[in-house]
């Protein structure tokens, strides 16, 4: 009731007169062929169907890269995708898009071909453009923020030989994280929408010739009256409470720039975009790149030239994850995976703009690797002032503002930040009192088996969340002996190595069949839900993959024992576990090898493409080639083809994606090698091909903690297999 009444009053204020009630029947669509309707105040066809979101397989993000400006933005299939305000994990735009018309025919960009490029070096700027089938025209759009106010730029080129063509701005605003309960009225030349305490203003330069909003999906869509006609036969002023669609109509020409200014209240966003198009949008855009080119000198760049700019282009992805009010917050993904499959009606709807303390923690060694130290503290006070918990854990994941999503809990996620809190040499009292110590004795008393492994699924015994464990507890006992606290760092370290002796007795199996035929022995499991890896137990795949022997499910999870420098890179259970992964889940593709999850993951597309509903079939992940590639270092190796299949791995704008298809065989618009839409780009992969990048050039695993490879990785030869203490019966 209170969003109708908020929703009606802007309308009432704008216009003077009061909205007409939205309809409580189903939409309905114009039948074919339809009389010329008289334009008119309100919309019909109230409240307008319900939409999804846009797919996951974002090809470009962007930002400026200072902090006066709360609007981030993503880019699909042509099209601008979701636009994020006042914080990354409020999207309040669905897209904005062109169409193009002769006055008889009308051709949106998402039915067009398109291509994407970086439109400046040492910027994050990228160059859309859709071109006509039959080459009559070709749009190029190019956008940016404004990094003085909030106010999101399109600078549009038509190129055509045609004089008679009439270019549409169609936007689809979603405001408050959802597509229902918006309202909108056209301001002068303007049109606005709000809802709560979200408004767009989306004006033109030069002006719209007309404007017109209405209901998707109904009488009122001007989407669907332009398809049907070539061109608009019906305007509309307001459309109250509901799932709006409003269409600007530009003169005729081929220079145009889009002004999307966002505000608490439709003043402040018209303002916002009056004064941008007021500046220029040559001097905004100039000021865009010298913000990010300034940012980008700042950072500590590997000798080796042959991979610069890709480096340079990740680390403007990642920055640009990282929240503006709620500074260190680096969320997973401007993404909503296979978005366009998922409705667009709940508020509370989180998708990947949420922030796992696991990611944020490969964030923050990804920019303390490159230099930016700051990023990285402010990372970890993130950690430790807003997701923290007063018994030292962490919400599986979180809104920005620390409340949890999810509501499990994964004890690798407790673990990361103390070592980050190590690596960033934050030893003082406070941090050890409030932070370290809390979350230090939670792992000891509760560990070494999570309610959840790094893959958010299974409870028991991880290798990758004990190594996890292990590194987080040596950490803290370190920071405990800088404060004066001998006993309690004697007691974390005993902990620790309790556990390090008794790692393979938890999760090597000697009796699983998949080594057969590659030596056998034994290999590391994905988990193990008790102290006896070879019982048999049954493993339920919580995302659709099945019940299966414990034995015969394997990840590469075990790989985080080297990178965290709980055991040497040659070390034999490694190396046995290595054939077996690589003869269970490695695919070699057209653009490099990739390894799923483990096998028998059910997180992916469907096999027919549709996607994942919770159920389908996992795909690659290109971060596990980055996580082999600094393995291979790490053992005297060569990682060059891991790099480069990571980053072959890219799509067409340079992101990175969580998945990758898996066969040959592909449905339509998937490709063998290539992302699926899921979600792209995907902070952790980012971070993790700088990670890379960076430890190439050092010729080390630059986020190994030191502290924790002198203990066990680096004293002496390899373990033989057995060495440790006596398996439990």
């Amino acid at each position: 009731m209170r969003s109708l009444i908020a929703s009606n009053l802007a309308c009432l204020l704008a216009l003077g007169l009061g909205c007409a009630p939205p309809s409580t029947g189903p939409a309905s669509r114009p039948r074919s062929p339809a009389p010329a309707l008289p334009s008119g105040l309100h919309a019909p066809g109230g409240p307008g169907e319900v939409s999804t979101w846009t797919s996951g397989a974002k090809e470009g993000v962007g930002t400026s890269a200072t902090t006066a400006s709360r609007l981030w933005f993503t880019l699909q299939g042509g099209l601008l995708t979701e636009v994020y305000y006042p914080r990354l994990d409020q999207a309040n735009v669905r897209s904005l898009e062109l169409a193009v018309s002769d006055g008889r025919e009308v051709w949106p960009e998402s039915g067009l071909s398109h291509t994407i490029a970086w439109a400046e070096e040492g910027a994050l700027l990228h160059r859309q453009t859709s071109r006509h089938p039959r080459g009559r025209f070709a749009l190029h759009k190019t956008t940016l923020t404004d990094p003085a106010r909030e106010t999101l730029l399109v600078e549009v080129e038509l190129e055509t030989a045609e004089p008679g063509l009439t270019v549409f701005a169609l936007y689809d605003p979603s405001l408050a994280n959802t597509c229902t309960g918006d309202s909108g009225h056209q301001q002068g030349e303007a049109l606005v929408a709000t809802e709560g305490e979200v408004a767009t203003a989306l004006v033109g330069a030069p002006a719209f010739a007309r404007l017109s909003t209405g209901y998707q999906g109904s009488s009122s869509d001007g989407r669907i009256d332009l398809l049907r006609h070539g061109r608009l036969t019906r305007l509309y002023q307001t459309a109250c409470d509901g799932n709006i669609l409003q269409v600007g109509e530009l003169p005729r020409g081929k220079r145009f720039t889009l002004a999307l200014g966002f505000g608490r209240r439709a003043g402040e966003a018209l303002a916002n975009a009056r004064q941008s198009l007021g500046a220029g949008v040559a001097s905004i855009r100039a000021a865009y790149v010298a913000e990010w080119r300034r940012y980008l000198e700042g950072l500590r760049l590997p000798a080796d030239r042959r991979h610069r700019s890709a480096l340079l282009r990740a680390a403007m992805v990642l920055r640009a994850h990282e929240d503006k009010t709620y500074r260190g917050a680096v969320i997973a993904s401007m993404s909503i995976p296979w978005g366009d499959r998922v409705r667009a009606d709940r508020a509370d709807l989180g998708g990947y703009h949420l922030v796992w303390s696991r990611d944020l923690y490969h964030a923050a060694t990804a920019f303390l690797a490159l230099g930016d130290r700051a990023a990285a503290e402010r990372s970890l006070d993130y950690l430790f002032k807003v997701q923290q918990r007063p018994d030292g854990t962490y919400p599986q994941n979180s809104w920005l503002d620390g409340r949890p999503y999810w509501t499990s809990l994964q004890m690798d996620e407790i673990a990361l930040p103390l070592v980050l809190a190590w690596q960033l040499d934050r030893k003082d009292r406070g941090t050890w009192e409030k932070h370290v110590r809390p979350s230090a004795d939670y792992l000891a008393l509760h560990g070494p088996s999570t309610p959840q492994d790094r893959w958010e699924e299974e409870s028991g015994y991880s290798p990758s969340t004990i190594a996890a464990e292990i590194a987080g507890l040596v950490c803290a006992a370190a920071i405990a002996e800088k404060n004066g606290e001998a006993a309690i760092a004697a007691r974390y370290r005993r902990t620790a190595d309790d556990w390090e002796g008794r790692l393979e007795n938890w999760t090597v199996t000697r009796t699983g069949k998949l080594d057969a035929g590659l030596g056998g022995k034994g290999y590391y499991l994905r988990i193990n839900d008790n102290q006896d890896p070879d019982d048999g137990a049954r493993l339920v795949i919580n995302n659709g993959g099945g019940d299966w022997d414990e034995r015969e499910v394997v990840d590469a999870g075990f790989l985080e024992l080297v990178r965290l420098g709980v055991r040497r890179a040659d070390d034999p259970w490694i190396e046995r576990s290595l054939r077996v992964v690589d003869a269970t889940i490695k695919v070699r593709t057209p653009r490099g090898a990739g390894w799923f999850r483990y096998n028998h993951d059910g997180y992916g597309e469907k096999p027919d493409g549709a996607g994942y509903d919770g159920t389908g079939v996992g795909r690659l992940w290109p971060l596990l080639t980055g996580e082999r590639g600094e393995h291979e270092l790490a053992r005297g190796g060569d990682p060059l083809p891991y790099l480069e299949a990571l980053l072959a791995f890219a799509n067409s704008g340079g992101m990175l994606p969580e998945q990758v298809w898996d066969r040959p065989v592909a449905p339509a618009g998937l490709r063998f090698g290539a992302g699926t839409g899921s979600a792209t780009p995907l902070a952790w992969a980012e971070a993790q091909l700088i990670r890379l990048i960076i430890s190439i050039e050092e010729k080390r695993v630059v986020e190994m903690p030191a502290v924790v490879a002198a203990r066990y990785a680096k004293a002496g030869p390899a373990r033989r297999p057995g060495r440790g203490r006596p398996r439990r019966d």
